[in-house]
């Protein structure tokens, strides 16, 4: 590894335009912020150093034994966020790079292209360039420089006496600083501040060699890796799977693995509500189905053999990991609600031993695994069973659920999984403790699932309080209704517990509102055994139903609860 002489930006954004400059597979991709782009800019114009950055020069055969990809130009949050694959017919060498991927990309989409991310708030995605304000300095802490991502629309909403917008990649077009006096004269600019940043910019830009770079010749894959895994353990957090899922690319030979691998990964992510599913879960899950006896993320486990398996029945593993997913959302569970990942994994392991069965999302015939599978889930997040070191907790439940002889049973997962200072077993005292589970917790969801098991969850459900928060939580409201001080600390302090919660569908939420919980179901119910069968589903107690008794309510309440969670779970 030798360091070069520095070049200028303008020639590094050149040799990215002429594909010169490309991204191996082992580089993420683009993760930066418009905030952070802004701050390059403003660095660079103080004269701050921007990093060294390190370079690979690939040649001969290793053009065509790995895969590579252009930079992102024009980056949109939804609909342009993965970088094309490149096209290298008839190149014999090119430039890789290792390390300063993401501040390059920064300084092209802030030159040459447009970022779009979605507006506060809102379902659009506003398309904007960079801009450098003329006029003033920056009001930003830190910053002297006015760099500013902005759309077509915000351009017009400023001062024109107190900001002159100028496109930052109008500078690549500067030849030299006649171009500057040109462009301030033609547009009437006085302002010496104006005339400050031009040429700084024109500097910092198309003069001055800001990209010092390092450049490494060898030709030895492991060597670059080591080299790669070195340079990136600093600055924005590398997933390892994105260097295994690069080694993977460049073993697979009818399809692209990352490419296949990222947009299976946003396929898993659009069931039901929504998931955040990973490629480490992917990944994790090929090395699970796939029975190999190693399943932990390193590089041996990506050789040629393993991933030919990998690739060869890959579309039996893809399935086995929608229909876990399918199977999941359908307990009504999304990216709020599932706390753990990784539970797909053994789910899609046991789908894949029954060869996808398709129908046992939804056929009667498949109604006790699911009832089975989804007692796993719920007790699997309820006892966080997945946190710490996942892989030791993936190969026993993966043994056991390869020595079913029958049906999915969750008893025999319970009963034979042995792991140090982890269980799948509740006692009394956890059931107890699940009483402590407050409104908004994440685990509350998993909890109330357990008590509502008929509830079709493709239907949209609301965590409901039960006596209003908003009566409850004002102590105005109380003492108008008669309540001493003691039972209002009481509201107070206990409207939030699982108690106090209920799964309610949307509308009838809606409806509910902040009712009095008396008016409303006496309201509801004309009906004295609907009332009852509502009652009954809902674990409410026979007792008084107005906020004066709603210490003995929850007392009640829970008292149910904890019963049925006994037969469910002891």
């Amino acid at each position: 590894m030798s360091f070069q002489t520095p070049i200028t930006i303008k020639e590094a954004i050149s040799k990215i335009d002429k594909k010169e400059y490309l991204l191996p597979s082992i580089q993420r991709e683009f993760v930066w912020k418009n905030d952070q782009i802004e701050r390059l800019f403003d660095s660079i114009m103080k004269g701050y150093p921007v990093g060294a950055f390190l370079f690979w020069a690939v040649s001969g055969e290793n053009v065509n034994n790995y895969q590579f990809y252009e930079f992102i130009r024009e980056y949109h949050e939804k609909d342009n966020r993965h970088n094309p694959k490149a096209n290298l017919t008839g190149v014999n060498s090119l430039t890789a790079i290792l390390d300063g991927q993401q501040r390059l990309t920064s300084l092209y989409v802030g030159l040459k292209g447009t970022f779009a991310v979605r507006a506060p708030y809102k379902r659009i995605y506003e398309k904007k360039k960079l801009y450098l304000n003329l006029l003033k300095p920056s009001e930003r802490l830190d910053y002297r420089y006015d760099f500013r991502f902005l759309s077509e629309k915000e351009l017009g909403d400023f001062n024109q006496n107190e900001y002159l917008w100028f496109p930052v990649g109008e500078i690549l077009n500067f030849n030299d600083f006649s171009d500057i006096f040109r462009y301030i004269t033609s547009n009437s600019i006085t302002d010496n501040f104006a005339s400050e940043c031009l040429t700084l910019l024109f500097q910092k830009v198309n003069v001055d060699g800001v990209i010092n770079y390092f450049l490494e010749t060898s030709k030895e894959l492991d060597k670059v890796l080591n080299i790669f895994i070195r340079v990136n353990s600093g600055g924005t957090p590398l997933s390892y799977s994105d260097l295994l899922l690069s080694i993977a690319t460049a073993q697979w030979k009818n399809e692209d693995a990352r490419e296949t691998i990222t947009h299976f990964v946003d396929e898993l992510n659009d069931f039901g509500d929504g998931f955040d599913f990973d490629k480490d879960l992917v990944l994790k899950a090929c090395l699970v189905l796939s029975d190999f006896s190693d399943i932990t993320f390193k590089v041996d486990n990506f050789n040629s053999t393993n991933m030919k398996i990998i690739e060869n029945n890959w579309d039996q593993i893809s399935t086995s990991l929608k229909l876990a997913v399918e199977l999941v959302s359908s307990f009504g569970y999304n990216f709020k609600t599932l706390t753990a990942n990784y539970v797909i994994i053994p789910i899609a392991y046991y789908v894949h031993q029954k060869g996808n069965p398709k129908n046992i999302v939804q056929h009667p015939n498949f109604q006790k695994v699911r009832t089975e599978i989804k007692k796993f889930t719920i007790v699997s997040l309820l006892k966080r069973i997945f946190g710490g070191q996942p892989d030791n907790v993936l190969r026993p439940m993966r043994e056991i659920i390869k020595n079913m002889q029958g049906d999915f049973s969750f008893d025999e997962l319970k009963n034979n999984l042995r792991i140090t200072n982890k269980s799948l077993k509740i006692d009394v005292d956890d059931i107890n403790d699940l009483m402590y589970t407050k409104y908004g917790n994440k685990y509350a969801f998993s909890l109330l699932s357990l008590l509502y098991p008929t509830l079709d969850y493709r239907n949209n459900f609301h965590q409901d309080h039960i006596f209003p928060k908003s009566i409850l939580k004002s102590k105005s409201k109380l003492r108008k209704l008669g309540l001493n001080e003691q039972s209002i600390t009481f509201c107070n302090e206990n409207v939030d517990y699982i108690g106090n919660i209920q799964l309610l569908e949307g509308t009838p939420n809606i409806i509910k509102s902040d009712t009095p919980f008396e008016n409303w179901i006496n309201d509801t119910f004309s009906d004295q055994q609907e009332k009852l069968d509502y009652m009954k589903k809902h674990h409410i107690p026979i007792v008084q139903l107005n906020v004066g008794n709603f210490e003995e309510f929850l007392k009640e309440r829970e008292k149910i609860m904890i019963a049925e969670l006994k037969k469910i779970l002891l």
